[in-house]
This record gives structure tokens, C-alpha cells and sequence, in this order.
């Protein structure tokens, strides 16, 4: 099972990010298993982790809804009416923001990653491959734009 000292630096770091970076408040709901291996949202980061001990992906997902509000405060223009390049880069910003964020944090608890380039999702209900069979903890937040979710996949190696 994933323990709680992974959960917290993804939650802190993603509440920091967008709050500080599009200026949107951010209420994180509380962390569940996620069912199944399907994209939630229709734009998603996906970026892979590894420490001497433990190695996994950390993904961001989000409505459309959420991410076209959140980039136009991150751009300070008005929200697009549709998913485009722009905002797939702004995920992707967003996503190594996040881990960065997060790595900094697991980095105080010793736990040292390296993190690989994100890749990038468009698309809703897209299957993802995680690289472990441990469960997938789900982290879903709201804010007045819509919802997103990270989810967080990371076992110890054996």
C-alpha cells in the first residue's frame, strides 16, 4: 500500500501550483483507490518517477472545463473554447511543476527521485499503463472552474 508520507507532497505540491500560478483556489477532497486504468479527465500529464528504492507515475487530469479557466487565469486572457496545443503545453507545465514541487518535498523525507519528461494525453477514458500492479491512489480537488485529480502510483522495488 502507499503510505501517506507519498500522498501528502503530491496533495501540498498541486494545491501550491495552481493557487499560486492561476490564482484559483484549490480544496483537495479526500484520497480513494482508483478503479481501473482509464484517463479521467480530457487532458492528462503523465510523468514517471524513480528513487533508488521506490519508482512509480505521478498523473494530472483534468475536466476541459477546469483546465481552459485554469490556463486563461494562468495567461490572464480569456478562457479558449476548446482544447488545443496551448493548453496541452500548459498540462505538461503544469505536471512538472507538480512533481518538481513534490520531489522537493519527498526529498526531505529522503527520498530522492528523478523525474522523467511527461507525456502528454488528450482525451477521455484513454487507458494508461502504470508501471506497477499496486493500487493507484486518486486524489480528486475542486475548484470553482471544475474538477482534476492526481493520481499517484508508487511501490518500493523489490
Amino acid at each position: 500500500m502507499m503510505k501517506a508520507e507519498f500522498i501528502n507532497p503530491f496533495l501540498n505540491a498541486t494545491k501550491n501550483v495552481i493557487e499560486t500560478m492561476a490564482q484559483t483556489p484549490v480544496q483537495a477532497q479526500k484520497p480513494k483507490l482508483k478503479d481501473g486504468a482509464t484517463t479521467y479527465g480530457e487532458v492528462t500529464g503523465i510523468i514517471g518517477m524513480a528513487s533508488e528504492t521506490v519508482s512509480g507515475t505521478m498523473v494530472v487530469s483534468f475536466s476541459e472545463k477546469c483546465i481552459l479557466k485554469i490556463v486563461a487565469n494562468m495567461l490572464m486572457e480569456e478562457p479558449k473554447a476548446k482544447i488545443d496545443d496551448e493548453i496541452v503545453d500548459a498540462v505538461g507545465e503544469l505536471t512538472n511543476m507538480i512533481c518538481g514541487g513534490a520531489k522537493a518535498e519527498l526529498a526531505k523525507l529522503n527520498h530522492k527521485f528523478d523525474l522523467a519528461t511527461p507525456t502528454m494525453v488528450v482525451g477521455k477514458g484513454v487507458e494508461i499503463s502504470h508501471y506497477s500492479d499496486q493500487p493507484t491512489i486518486l486524489i480528486p480537488f475542486k475548484t470553482d472552474a471544475g474538477e482534476f485529480v492526481i493520481e499517484a502510483n508508487l511501490s518500493e522495488k523489490a
